[in-house]
């Protein structure tokens, strides 16, 4: 059986069935066919695909070509919209070949087809292991369409919206903490659970502060998080309400949390958390201390039970928060500088594309002591592009440890200049006070 034929069929059976229970929703439908027949803020009844949706919902070509010698297909020459003359004879046409696995990862076929005598099918675990609505760039776009209008263009230099599906990054390619992990399987339960955490009154839960230096993975494990949950990513640097271009910050600041809202069940992510603390204590403009009042407050009164909206806040800096600051978290999660057996597990992660002759990712562990996530990533690009010089794919033990020890020479480098940058700002700042004679 040609399986090219059968997929192209699928999707027209899947429109078909979709518009004939009002009953299902986008969420019904396979990702692919969703996005593929995704028009404005939905997908409408009766969908009606053209060549260029049915081949990117199938990842084929010239799908007309695989169907155009079935007797209950007809395609538009000038629109090109493909349509069904018998959907019976479709429907015999399409269970006659298709087996019971295909129908259960359709969740609309699956529905449409609980009941039939040759499959036994389950519609809530189909459903279950679909990917949800939210998760698609197209919602996730058409969300914010309808909530910002040209006058919020400013406001939206001050997040950045991921949806699961756009970010590449898996907790499967990160090296956790004990702690670590356990807490993202305390959020994945909170999340799948959080109707019974609502009748038990446990509302104060789901805001997360992580606390780590510079390249401890942070981020990676927010976003990480925001793809294994299938959930969007909202992301704000705090540095940038002191913007120009930001105009009335507190609003914004209330803007940022309307976003989060607006495309719950979601992931705010706040970075720069810290910077809370150096407003609080600095002479900054008024403007700006009351925009990050309006970031506390709205911090209070964001809720993962009422509002489905998971809430982390990142920092570099915990020594420069205040009680303030601590408190609005009901988890603090760090992120230490990685042992050595995190990094060999670091090192065996980022290698694993990569052909190393003699490669003892243990020796390279015990010589990267102090060298984050990050840095180690930078190691392996530095030998990769030293192998690459010399026109060679394959690297060695040899070209790892070369580049260690460039990246520890550089490293220290970098410290003499910021150490330097310091001494020389204080000098000024001697000589800006020294008394007049």
């Amino acid at each position: 059986m040609d399986n090219r034929q059968l997929d192209v069929v699928e999707v027209l059976l899947t429109g078909i069935c979709y518009d004939r229970n009002p009953e299902l929703d986008e969420n019904d439908l396979p990702p692919k066919v969703r996005t593929a027949l995704w028009s404005g803020d939905g997908v409408g009844r009766p969908p009606k695909p053209d060549a260029e949706a049915l081949s990117a919902a199938t990842g084929i070509e010239d799908p007309w070509a695989e169907i155009s010698g079935l007797m209950f297909t007809d395609r538009d020459s000038f629109s090109e919209t493909i349509s069904v003359t018998d959907e019976e004879m479709l429907e015999d046409w399409f269970l006659e070949r298709a087996d019971e696995a295909r129908l259960q990862a359709n969740p609309t076929l699956a529905y449409e087809y609980q009941d039939h005598e040759d499959f036994d099918l389950d519609y809530e675990a189909a459903k279950e292991g679909n990917r949800p609505v939210h998760a698609d760039p197209q919602y996730i776009d058409a969300q914010l369409d309808s909530y910002f209008d040209e006058d919020d263009e400013e406001m939206l230099d001050l997040v950045e919206v991921r949806a699961p599906a756009e970010i590449e990054i898996t907790l499967e390619d990160l090296v956790l903490t004990k702690d670590q992990s356990t807490e993202v399987r305390k959020v994945a339960k909170a999340i799948e659970h959080r109707d019974y955490l609502a009748e038990i009154g446990l509302r104060e839960i789901g805001k997360l502060l992580f606390v780590g230096p510079p390249g401890t993975g942070k981020t990676s494990v927010a976003r990480g998080l925001a793809h294994q949950l299938d959930l969007p990513f909202v992301e704000v640097k705090l540095s940038m309400i002191t913007s120009q271009y930001l105009g009335e910050t507190a609003k914004n600041v209330e803007k940022v949390f309307e976003v989060a809202k607006r495309l719950s069940p979601c992931i705010l992510f706040i970075d720069e958390f810290d910077f809370v603390a150096k407003t609080r204590t600095s002479d900054e403009h008024a403007a700006i201390k009351r925009a990050v009042n309006t970031l506390l407050k709205s911090i209070d009164e964001v809720s993962l039970i009422r509002d489905d909206v998971l809430l982390i806040g990142a920092t570099n800096h915990p020594d420069e928060l205040d009680a303030a600051a601590w408190r609005r978290f009901d988890e603090i999660l760090h992120f230490p500088r990685p042992d050595e057996s995190m990094r060999h597990g670091i090192l065996d992660l980022v290698t694993a594309d990569i052909d190393i002759e003699d490669f003892d990712p243990a020796e390279i562990a015990a010589a990267t002591d102090g060298l984050t996530g990050s840095d180690l990533r930078l190691v392996l690009r530095e030998a990769v592009l030293s192998a690459l010089v010399s026109d060679r794919t394959t690297l060695t033990q040899e070209d790892l440890l070369d580049a260690v020890e460039e990246f520890e020479e550089r490293d220290h480098m970098r410290n003499l200049e910021t150490i330097e940058e310091a001494l020389d700002a204080e000098g000024e700042h001697d000589h800006d006070h020294t008394p007049m004679p």
